[in-house]
């Protein structure tokens, strides 16, 4: 049988997980038989710069977007049909004749405390060695902790979790969704709340990301959950008024609770010293424009009300 879909994906074993999810999905929808899967819907491994790049932050080398750029390539050039990423991986603005064509329905938003000797977060230690490479989670982490040590942390989810257990770090913070992908939720110590450690924006999502021109293929209605797509919409409406990317500590998390929904986005200072916080809502049958929106008023809010002191960031 020859291909019907090519997916585009990196290679880390959280990626492949992902990406299979959406291969037996896309699957699925078009009929495909489970034996004729990896030949009708295979996956093109795809090495991307982030993922080369294991000893810095990614601010430093040119931010999250080295995660998306070969892959989009690849989508580009014909060489795959569909690139599957983490949202909060996806920048705000999409390349010319690129689009995110579906949201899948969204796994758990929340950041994970681990640790090998200690229950919850609040449980650690004065001057503690918190691992992360998010300039988010160490402004979240120092707003209420300012004693502890962040010390950087890059690399897969397997890496992260052998430097803890071979005690580089006393702790290390990782997001839910992707532990529940891998089968790994048995080494999360705790879920932190969405209020001290608001998430990413796209945090827990995925996107699936076309050519325009395929927009209106026959699988993708098939793979887009509507309410999942109306939050990630508001959410990433804050993150472009935010300028949210890798140089920024930003949050952003919305739900809907009784058809309304309601957003809350914040920036932060490195330091954790400094918190602008913005929380809105809208009826949610108004639809992904409105969220947008919604999103791209509060961000602004925020922004304004940083105001000089973003300087700092």
């Amino acid at each position: 049988m020859s291909a019907l879909v090519r997916i585009g994906t990196r290679r880390s074993r959280l990626a492949l997980a992902q990406s299979g999810m959406m291969q037996r999905a896309i699957g699925a929808a078009l009929g495909v038989a489970p034996a004729d899967l990896d030949a009708a819907v295979p996956l093109v491994e795809i090495v991307t710069t982030g993922d080369r790049i294991q000893d810095r932050r990614l601010l430093e080398v040119g931010g999250k977007a080295l995660f998306t750029k070969e892959i989009e390539e690849a989508l580009l050039d014909g060489r795959v049909d569909v690139a599957v990423h983490s949202m909060k991986d996806v920048p705000a603005d999409q390349p010319e004749s690129l689009c995110i064509a579906a949201v899948p329905e969204r796994e758990d938003a929340r950041d994970a405390f681990i640790s090998e000797a200690w229950a919850t977060f609040d449980d650690l230690p004065a001057d503690a060695r918190l691992g992360t490479a998010s300039l988010r989670r160490q402004a979240q982490a120092l707003a209420a902790r300012p004693d502890l040590k962040i010390e950087m942390l890059r690399g897969n989810v397997d890496t992260r979790l052998r430097r803890l257990a071979d005690g580089d770090f006393d702790a290390i913070l990782l997001a839910v969704s992707g532990l529940n992908r891998l089968g790994r939720p048995e080494v999360i110590g705790e879920h932190l709340s969405l209020d001290r450690f608001l998430p990413a924006p796209g945090q827990g999502a995925l996107a699936l990301q076309t050519r325009a021109e395929d927009l209106n293929a026959a699988w993708i209605d098939a793979l887009n959950h509507a309410e999942t797509a109306l939050c990630i919409a508001a959410e990433r409406g804050a993150m472009r008024a935010l300028e949210g990317s890798c140089r920024t500590a930003v949050g952003a998390h919305a739900a809907v609770t009784d058809g309304r929904l309601r957003l809350t986005t914040e920036m932060l200072s490195p330091d954790g010293s400094a918190r602008w916080r913005r929380s809105g809502e809208i009826q949610a049958e108004a639809g992904e424009d409105a969220a947008r929106e919604l999103g791209e008023r509060l961000g602004a809010e925020v922004h304004d009300a940083a105001g000089d002191q973003r300087i700092a960031l």
